[in-house]
């Protein structure tokens, strides 16, 4: 079967039977997928057959056991959007029509080329890519120890995208997605506001209505970005339930699509939430590993030896690590938020702390009491501020494919300064956790071991933040 396509764009070819390709000739992997009936019939729905029928779960289960350590046979996500017992859709029956219809769409603007010349177009002359793979030299010699040796690091510089963040690359593409079903009003949550802000700025370029849902404490600690978002032309709309961060304006962004399904487009900023968002944001976001991969070829010849992101509901690191999950001989570290600590119950560190349960419309690892209701986490990053994550992370996790590990606040804002002073770069507070784990990685890793970090958002809309802690 024949597939094409670039760097900025999916393909696939649709066989006889209606079934897709697994792609590896485009940043947008198209997992095999039998088409839904159509848009229009109601009384297709998903997540009663996987909630209902625990012997399917268990076969399921079962063919991921069987699966082993082979990464290539592993499906990601099966045609139910489950990676193992990870994913699925926990939705009320309103919302099943438009999930359905999303996902269709999707697969349908796969082989649509006016679509992919149109996103590629963007993603080249509005977005800015390709983003550059940089050679950190001076936190390289940061790393190097008394020997001489020590490892190269490298950062993948997603800051550089307009609007400062790996953020643009989802929004651009659901937003002409959106436009292909006819909605005209966009919703979307936000913690630290980059998505909030890219979404803003899509629906400027595109001319569509925004509703920007964001938790009134981030609304604080992120002043900055609610003024872009307004400015764009955006209504931000406060949310004061629970803490009034991110898991709440996500709460709230849900509420308000059940309500206005039929006229509105949610705009889901991570690889969480119902099926096909994990696997649609993802593949949104996979040109970030594309790049790395061809870009590691041009400057040495090879892959990575390791990859590292930091992991909230865990976007920019599946954007980076989707590439490169069948070469298993590439490390995935993701780094999640530690807080105050992990024994301090202030934190967000999920798949290092969390247990299995359902929350937005996905089961996942999250941070659950023994009644299974959620622990607020905390973080002094607006956007790792979430007690849930991906499930291809937890995916990923169980599997042993990829690693994680926690840092503290501490450490995130003593990353934020010594990368400003040694690059000349300042880094967004969810990078600088990312950033800040290079202290504990660099000095087990050999001589000359490259390290791609994901710098996925710049720092001046945590300079705010940054000030009541550091003295400079």
């Amino acid at each position: 079967m024949a597939t094409s396509g670039t760097a900025s764009s999916f393909r696939t070819s649709v066989s006889a039977s209606s079934r897709l390709t697994h792609l590896r000739s485009s940043p947008f992997k198209v997992p095999n997928f039998t088409p839904l009936p159509s848009s229009r019939s109601h009384s297709f729905s998903v997540s009663c057959t996987i909630a209902k029928d625990p012997t399917f779960l268990m076969a399921e289960a079962e063919k991921t056991k069987a699966a082993g350590s082979d990464p290539t046979l592993w499906k990601r996500p099966d045609s139910f959007g489950r990676f193992g017992k990870f994913g699925g859709k926990y939705v009320p029956e309103t919302l099943m029509h438009a999930l359905s219809e999303l996902e269709t769409a999707f697969y349908s603007l796969a082989t649509d080329d006016d679509f992919q010349r149109e996103l590629a177009g963007i993603l080249k002359d509005y977005v800015g890519r390709e983003s550059p793979l940089y050679f950190a030299e001076r936190l390289t010699e940061h790393y190097r120890r008394e020997n001489g040796e020590g490892p190269l690091i490298y950062l993948k510089r997603e800051d550089l995208n307009h609007t400062g963040a790996h953020k643009i690359n989802n929004a651009v593409a659901q937003a002409l997605l959106a436009k292909r079903l006819g909605k005209k009003r966009i919703i979307a949550e936000t913690g630290a506001g980059q998505h909030g802000v890219a979404t803003a700025t899509v629906c400027a370029r595109f001319g569509l209505q925004c509703i920007i849902y964001m938790g009134a404490q981030d609304m604080e600690r992120q002043a900055l970005n609610v003024f872009r978002m307004r400015l764009l032309g955006a209504e931000v709309r406060g949310v004061h339930s629970g803490t009034a961060t991110l898991k709440d304006a996500t709460s709230e962004a849900i509420r308000d699509w059940v309500t206005n399904v039929e006229t509105t487009h949610y705009i889901l900023g991570s690889v969480a939430g119902p099926h096909p968002y994990p696997m649609m944001v993802r593949d949104f976001h996979a040109v970030i590993g594309k790049e790395t991969r061809r870009q590691a070829m041009e400057k040495w010849g090879g892959k990575p030896d390791v990859l590292v992101a930091c992991v909230g509901g865990g976007s920019n690191a599946m954007g980076l690590f989707h590439e490169f999950v069948d070469d298993t001989e590439v490390r995935m570290i993701g780094v999640e938020a530690a807080g105050f600590g992990l024994d301090s119950g202030k934190h967000a560190a999920t798949l290092t702390k969390g247990d299995v349960g359902v929350l937005h419309g996905a089961m996942s690892y999250l941070l659950q009491d023994d009644d299974g209701q959620i622990i607020e986490p905390h973080s002094i990053s607006a956007g790792l501020d979430y007690p849930g994550v991906g499930p291809e992370h937890s995916f990923l996790k169980d599997m042993g494919r990829a690693e994680y590990y926690s840092v503290t606040d501490e450490e995130a804002l003593e990353a934020f300064k010594r990368v400003s002073r040694l690059e000349g770069i300042i880094p967004a507070l969810e990078t600088s956790h990312a950033l800040a784990h290079l202290e504990k990685l660099c000095p087990t890793l050999p001589d000359g071991a490259r390290v791609v970090l994901n710098f996925s958002g710049r720092g001046d809309k945590d300079v705010q933040t940054a000030i009541k802690y550091l003295e400079v």
